[in-house]
């Protein structure tokens, strides 16, 4: 406050003024990535298992979602990789195609989310071979996760004109956010608040129980990719797109109020795509490591 106090007026409006509008997001937040990498972890074959061990850190402890957040954390030092966090869509269709939208704004191809899926699958299969690899498989494995379970949330495959939903302001509930934000941090936050004490463990054991439960038969078709291939990130693509005019889009405005009715109705649909991307992680690193 004191070194504050002594900053010029004008200066001083602007910095309180950019502390109060919120920063851009671009991914689930640090409670959505930890939910999908904890899912997938406890999913992982005997090979996975230990693939995953060798590669992580020794600091994190074998705990794969201690560090499924990394990727943001490093987006300023690692800036080319900002654009691999998600895919604009053209406004308005609630479609996806690798070959028509997975770009950056400068229109290099393969530069998305789902081409990012395919990239690092194709080095972290490298772990297998006995000669040496010019990737950092770590890196590879950090990215991947994290990656799989971007791709999952609707709003990363949402509309160009509004950077999946960072430029339309909202209130959820008296506070002003973004939808974008919405769908990455507020309705899995107020689930956490509202049903399990604040606890992100209580809703990941609600998840797990769904997966071996209530979603039991759909496992194997999450599960499934097409005939030889490894990842298959354009499935997620696709299914993000279609929740995001379903569910996400729907009936909000700028400057809406979102409120029970929303959060009620769209808490299974995020539930549902956590759930999806930990069983797809795991599915994926299965059949990198074999």
């Amino acid at each position: 406050m004191e070194a504050a106090a002594t900053l010029p007026p004008l200066l001083l409006l602007i910095l309180l003024a950019a502390t109060a509008v919120p920063a851009p997001s671009h991914a689930w937040g640090v409670d959505g990535h930890l939910m999908v990498c904890q899912i997938a972890q406890g999913r992982l074959s005997g090979a996975a298992a230990a693939a995953v061990k060798d590669l992580l850190p020794s600091y994190a402890g074998n705990n794969l979602s201690s560090l499924c957040s990394w990727a943001d954390d490093v987006k300023f030092r690692y800036p080319w990789s900002s654009p691999l966090h998600y895919i604009d869509t053209p406004d308005g269709l609630c479609t996806y195609r690798y070959d028509r939208d997975c770009k950056d704004e400068d229109g290099v191809e393969g530069r998305c989310v789902a081409g990012a899926i395919n990239n690092y699958t194709s080095q972290l299969l490298a772990y297998r071979r006995s000669s040496p690899t010019e990737y950092n498989l770590t890196q590879a494995l950090l990215f991947l996760s994290h990656f799989i379970g971007d791709i999952h949330q609707p709003l990363h495959v949402g509309f160009t004109s509004d950077k999946g939903g960072n430029t339309i302001d909202v209130h959820w509930y008296t506070r002003k956010t973004v939808l974008h934000h919405v769908w990455d941090a507020s309705i899995i936050q107020t689930a956490e608040d509202d049903f399990y004490g604040d606890s992100v463990a209580g809703y990941i054991d609600t998840l797990k129980k769904n997966i071996t439960g209530e979603w039991s038969e759909q496992v194997s078709s999450w599960e499934a990719c097409g005939t030889n291939q490894t990842a298959c990130p354009d499935i997620y693509a696709s299914e993000s797109v279609a929740a995001a005019c379903d569910w996400a889009y729907k009936g909000v405005e700028e400057d809406s109020t979102l409120e029970d009715p929303y959060f009620s109705s769209r808490l299974p649909v995020v539930s549902l795509r956590l759930a999806q991307g930990g069983v797809r992680l795991a599915a994926t690193l299965n059949r990198i490591f074999g």
